[in-house]
């Protein structure tokens, strides 16, 4: 039997990627180990160089599966952090706790930079203000929306597409077949 004998890993300088966040890497790696459980050939799946990046991050997943694990065993879920947020809005006697609280929640759903075109340099706490002023004085102003009958044609798709697509559609099917 062959024993493999690895060379440890040295630190040369801070910039080694050893300890980043491969999320997408681990992701392709769990999809490969549907099909292999080849080092190698899970080392070419997910584009690393050597079979110890592959061990790396498979103890990667294995860490966050042990700690999602233990966020779950100590009652710690996603609508436990949500329904504490909105507590902390509800009943906070300080507006910058609570303007903190509710800062916490857009940024969660990604609306924390809300712009838009006609507005470009006010922040979002005058947008609120001006939408308020708006309501106040009569509702927001209807859009007049031409709901005429139209017909949609969509082109042909040539032939050399066509086949494209059904072999990138065939590839898929292959490397990630149950």
């Amino acid at each position: 039997m062959k024993v493999n004998k690895y060379k440890p890993v040295t630190f040369i300088d801070g910039k080694v990627g050893y300890y980043r966040n491969n999320t997408y890497q681990q992701e392709l790696l769990l999809k490969a180990m549907q099909v292999s459980d080849d080092p190698k050939v899970l080392r070419d799946a997910i584009g690393v160089k050597a079979v110890a990046d592959v061990v790396r991050t498979l103890d990667k997943l294995t860490i966050r599966k042990e700690y999602h694990e233990s966020l779950a065993r100590k009652g710690v879920s996603l609508d436990y952090i949500v329904e504490n947020i909105k507590n902390i809005a509800d009943t906070s006697s300080k507006d910058a706790t609570r303007l903190k609280a509710l800062q916490t929640l857009l940024r969660s759903i990604g609306l924390e930079r809300y712009e838009d075109i006609e507005d470009k340099g006010k922040g979002w706490e005058e947008m609120l203000v001006d939408l308020q002023q708006v309501e106040l004085q009569g509702g927001p102003k209807q859009l007049e929306v031409d709901t005429g009958d139209y017909e949609v044609i969509r082109p042909p798709v040539p032939k050399s597409e066509q086949k494209r697509q059904e072999d990138e559609a065939e590839l898929g099917r292959e490397l990630y077949a149950k």
